[in-house]
């Protein structure tokens, strides 16, 4: 198994993936949990979350393995969020932001972890789009999300984030956004990078999914509209 490779591979064919993501703090039921993704399982199950207050990171990562139905990604807030049973981790850089500890702090704290942890890393660059709200993740890192108006900002921002080698571009409009990533970001992207898009945040139905994957998204990222149920992973999975 090669995520990364899978990933290139359906950006370069023009394939139209669904990552559902899940935040162990808001899992009070495994069961249930397994259930609801095994009904139609999405491509990949990303798993992490700004912060952790719960102990059972390494549970829902290991219950969501076990399932055996998708690849599991480590999707981290910080180190502390790195578990020996997921497949591979997208080792996220938050290059919208100035705060060094999540450019580059920890990393270092997480370097000597994943040398020893022999799985798939992937360089990602997580870029903040506001999305209409304040986020948990522009809180815990202390940085201010790209204005969606400020195309150039983001490009010139995602261009160098390819630049340094990173192999993924993750636009993050936040969890429970009102607004999603507009169009006009996503494809202006799209005509000028050469690596897959991400896109999360603010995506509740499947109209908007189709456009968004339209526009030049590789993968589609469900969080909060999965967790209420107020979105059909049938229904996205087949409109692709």
């Amino acid at each position: 198994m090669n995520i990364l490779n899978d990933i290139k591979q359906a950006y370069k064919v023009n394939q139209k993936l669904l990552a559902i993501l899940v935040d162990p703090d808001d899992v009070f039921d495994t069961v249930k949990l397994c259930e609801d993704i095994s009904v139609f399982p999405p491509d990949l199950i990303l798993v992490g979350g700004s912060t952790i207050e719960k102990n059972n990171f390494h549970e829902v990562v290991s219950v969501l393995k076990n399932l055996n139905v998708a690849p599991v990604v480590l999707f981290p807030g910080d180190v502390s969020q790195i578990s020996e049973t997921a497949d591979a981790i997208l080792l996220l850089s938050l290059i919208s932001g100035n705060n060094p500890e999540y450019l580059i702090g920890q990393h270092i704290k997480a370097a000597p972890i994943l040398k020893k942890w022999g799985k798939e890393i992937i360089p990602t660059s997580y870029i903040l789009i506001d999305g209409g709200r304040e986020t948990s993740v522009q809180r815990v890192s202390q940085t201010v999300p790209i204005a969606q108006n400020d195309i150039e900002i983001i490009m010139n921002t995602a261009l160098a984030g390819s630049q340094m080698g990173h192999q993924l571009v993750y636009l993050e409009a936040g969890s429970g956004a009102k607004n999603h990533v507009e169009v006009a970001i996503i494809s202006n992207l799209y005509k000028e990078l050469n690596i897959p898009l991400i896109v999360g945040g603010g995506i509740r139905n499947t109209q908007t999914a189709k456009m968004l994957w339209d526009a030049g998204a590789t993968v589609l990222v469900v969080g909060t509209a999965f967790e209420n149920d107020a979105i059909s992973i049938k229904e996205l999975m087949e409109s692709k």
